[in-house]
Order: C-alpha cells, then sequence, then structure tokens
C-alpha cells in the first residue's frame, strides 16, 4: 500500500494541513466579538434590502457570518408589528392593571376585616363558656 506508511508523503501532507487549519482555527478564535446595537442591525438590513447591497458583500465587509445576518433579519420581520404599535394600548393596559390591583387589595382589606371580626367573635364565645 504505497502512502499509507508513516513516513510518506501523503501522512506527511496531511499533518501539514492538519498543523495549518489549527492555525486558522486559532487565529480566527482571537478574534473579538463585534457586538451590534439593534440601531446598527437595523441599518445593516436596510443597506441589504433599500439600497440592494448583497449579503455576501455586507458580511465580508463586516466580518459577519451569513447566518448570524439571516438570524437578525427573521427576527426583524418576526417583531416587525411592535413598530405600528401605538402608545396608547401599553398605557391603557398599565390603567387595566393598576385597577386590577387596586381591586384585588381592598379584597385582601375586606377578608382581613371579616376574618378580624371572626376570631373576635370566637374569642368571645370561648370565654362565655368558660375555655379561655
Amino acid at each position: 500500500m504505497m502512502g499509507t506508511t508513516p513516513g510518506s508523503s501523503l501522512s506527511r501532507l496531511s499533518w501539514k494541513w492538519r498543523k495549518r487549519s489549527s492555525v486558522k482555527i486559532a487565529e480566527r478564535m482571537r478574534k473579538e466579538r463585534k457586538h451590534y446595537t439593534a440601531e446598527e442591525k437595523v441599518a445593516i438590513l436596510r443597506r441589504h434590502l433599500l439600497d440592494k447591497v448583497p449579503v455576501s458583500d455586507l458580511c465580508e465587509e463586516l466580518g459577519l457570518q451569513p447566518t448570524v445576518f439571516y438570524r437578525w433579519q427573521k427576527e426583524f420581520f418576526e417583531n416587525g408589528a411592535a413598530a405600528f404599535q401605538t402608545t396608547e394600548r401599553p398605557r391603557r393596559q398599565a390603567e387595566e392593571k393598576q385597577k386590577r390591583i387596586e381591586f384585588l387589595e381592598k379584597k385582601v382589606q375586606t377578608k382581613d376585616e371579616v376574618l378580624a371580626e371572626l376570631m373576635a367573635e370566637h374569642i368571645a364565645l370561648k370565654k362565655s363558656l368558660g375555655e379561655l
């Protein structure tokens, strides 16, 4: 079998290839990751969608993986409806929550008053029966 012995050129070639690839991986791992703000992500997506800059060019220019770009695009379209919601709805929801909290607090206070009254009656009854 030619090329399978330890001294063959094939095994030396694969060793050199492995050594080179591990160096590239180490270089890639040393790079600091860039964290983009939401505004920067939107600007990048806008360049692709409106200015028609190819994804490959954007990714090469910014050092992005295409999968990262497409994940941003997916999130952008999934959350796009939030841009069209009015501020009235959250304010109204907050008011409704506040009313619900007030209602529940009153309900707890009423229960506490009834419980205190029942306990007072219970103690008075025990005293009258001579158990206390």
